[in-house]
């Protein structure tokens, strides 16, 4: 009987004690409250469905070619439908106009200004935005297509987000830099592209948006999309080092232009989207900032030399919203080495700027623009022969009609054609006139500009681990 109060003893005595162990290994697991909010400031990435006229209020229907995110998570996903209007028309700069003019084309050329303010989300709601005005951008939005399983491997350190950016931007240049064609062989409406481009060539013509132009529409007040509850376990791995060759996606809030900055000055940018680690653990949500400094500045240069910029991340701050949530800071993280990282591709100048591998962005220029002065060369001496004296088989004089309409087509487009048709003297001097043109801006002129506006998208590359704050 002894013996069976004393093991009941032990046992309750030991009880507390296993259950203090048991406890203490197993801490409690309260969800942690996040709140999602997209920021004023933001760009909306957009692009629009339907040809939209230059005329104010004129009626303007869109949709997100990229997910808006919050934190960690998409809160508008990319293909939902959105509504605006045309609010301003405003007039061309006066070199631009001048040059139109040159050209032969007398349109007093806009731009309109579109603001938008309804976005209706797949599952029904609507959700209601006010965007600052906004002008359409020089690219097309080109929806991607499904492709074919390749066996080819892949680099398993680009994310696909990342590599799908850099596969649109090279898309974007290449359509830029075929003046349109590539757009014509891949875009959705090829009937529009044709009308767009005869239209242009008249010496006036009405003005409009073709569908698929791009808008970088910019949210004037904050959207707020409540409050969500996250596990403190998926929050443990923020602020910790992302590691070597991870790719992750920015945006810039400030212009950039190899014109004017300088070695040392400093440059902010802000992830666009979440970075998560190999095994889906959040490490840097949306809206961490990097800071970093100008490392090479170098201005265009005559005889289209062009100009040069590099930039170096060097420190990252983690967002406001991470302070309430108060992780638990991993043991890995190094906090006594600067952030390094550096530009892998940007969202530019669609045809004007290549990235190497040191993360240097420089304004390229094809090799094929040669082309250019040696055809308005071919056509200047051609609008000359005007084949005086000689017989055809009708037995009249040829006039060089084709030369001559040529030469006024290079050096005055639809309106020198028309010109064309007075003394030869003048379809020579407009074809000549188109080959000192093309010479100029082909070979002599200075060369382009890196020029990064406020919100372009940026690819970066982590090298050594960040320093967070």
């Amino acid at each position: 009987m002894s013996r069976k109060w004393s093991r009941g003893f032990l046992l309750a005595g030991c009880l507390p004690i296993f259950s203090s162990i048991v406890f203490a290994q197993q801490p409690p697991s309260t969800p942690q409250s996040v709140h999602l909010q997209v920021e004023a400031g933001t760009p909306l990435r957009l692009y629009i469905t339907h040809r939209v006229w230059f005329r104010k209020n004129e009626t303007v229907q869109a949709k997100f070619a990229d997910p808006v995110w919050a934190f960690d998570r998409v809160v508008i996903p990319a293909g939902t439908v959105i509504q605006g209007q045309v609010t301003n028309l405003i007039s061309v700069p006066g070199t631009e106009r001048a040059r139109a003019i040159v050209g032969g084309d007398f349109t007093p050329l806009k731009r309109a200004e579109v603001s938008f303010s309804t976005a209706t989300l797949p599952d029904g709601r609507t959700l209601q935005l006010q965007t600052q005005e906004s002008l359409g951008l020089s690219t097309i939005y080109v929806p991607g297509r499904a492709k074919k399983r390749s066996k080819q491997r892949s680099s398993p350190k680009i994310p696909s987000r990342a590599s799908q950016f850099i596969r649109s931007q090279a898309q974007a240049q290449l359509n830029a830099r075929s003046r349109g064609l590539f757009d014509f062989i891949r875009g959705p409406n090829k009937r529009e592209w044709l009308e767009n481009f005869l239209m242009t060539k008249l010496p006036y013509h009405p003005e409009w948006y073709r569908s698929g132009t791009r808008f970088d529409a910019v949210l004037a007040q904050p959207v707020d999309f409540g409050n969500v509850s996250v596990a403190p376990e998926e929050l443990e791995a923020i602020g910790s080092y992302p590691g070597r060759d991870v790719i992750a996606q920015m945006r810039i809030l400030s212009d950039i232009s190899s014109a004017d900055a300088h070695v040392g000055d400093s440059m902010e940018g802000e992830l666009s989207q979440p970075l998560f680690s190999s095994d889906h653990q959040l490490v840097l949500p949306e809206g961490t900032r990097v800071h970093g400094k100008i490392t090479l500045a170098r201005p265009a240069r005559f005889l289209r030399r062009g100009g040069q910029l590099r930039f170096a991340i060097q420190d990252i701050e983690l967002p406001t919203v991470v302070a309430n949530i108060e992780p638990r800071a991993p043991a890995s993280v190094n906090r006594s080495q600067p952030a390094q990282a550096q530009l892998v591709e940007a969202e530019a100048d669609p045809g004007a700027v290549k990235v190497d591998p040191e993360g240097t962005a420089k304004a390229t220029e094809l090799k094929t623009r040669f082309l250019r002065p040696a055809i308005a060369g071919l056509i200047a001496v051609k609008s000359m022969d005007n084949d005086t004296g000689k017989q055809t088989a009708s037995g009249t004089g040829s006039p060089n009609t084709a030369g001559r309409g040529l030469g006024g087509f290079s050096g005055f487009g639809l309106l020198g054609i028309a010109a064309s048709k007075g003394p030869p003297q003048v379809a020579a001097g407009l074809g000549f006139y188109g080959l000192a043109w093309s010479v100029y801006s082909t070979i002599i002129s200075r060369g382009g500009e890196v020029r990064f506006q406020k919100n372009t998208a940026m690819a970066i590359r982590f090298g050594s681990p960040p320093r967070t704050r």
